[in-house]
């Protein structure tokens, strides 16, 4: 994890999930995933839309040419750990169609317009995936 990363979740947990900084007022949550290849857990702080009772993140990666590392280990381990404010709880990643894709994706760049930026930098679809807790 490098230091910028480091710096934010200690923030993040340290505050009940409020950021100061770039992140201050927008939805904020640490995502635990189980590394594909290393087996290890690798938390990473990730922008979300909540609808209904599930919560999607965006493997936006700032439109870079590849997905993260953290959507490859999900993919790979779809049980992650997620984190919302001072809530903390088992979820089950799935990685959206197309359509649901497309609409929820536009939702959020409707919100956030860094995220138009981001699809505009990239020639891969920026995959979305849904977090609903494990029961």
């Amino acid at each position: 994890m490098n230091d910028y990363n480091r710096g934010i979740i200690e923030e993040f947990r340290a505050n009940a999930g409020k950021l100061g900084g770039n992140y201050e007022g927008r939805p904020v949550l640490l995502l635990t995933t189980t590394g594909a290849k290393s087996g290890q857990q690798h938390t990473t702080p990730v922008m979300y839309l909540p609808e209904g009772d599930d919560v999607y993140v965006f493997a936006s990666m700032a439109g870079a040419p590849k997905s993260p590392a953290w959507y490859h280990n999900l993919v790979a381990n779809p049980g992650v750990t997620v984190e919302v404010g001072a809530e903390r709880f088992q979820a089950q990643a799935q990685v959206m169609d197309r359509a649901e894709r497309d609409r929820l994706y536009a939702k959020q760049a409707a919100i956030y317009s860094q995220f138009s930026e981001y699809e505009q930098k990239t020639s891969r679809v920026i995959p979305v995936v849904r977090l609903s807790r494990a029961g």
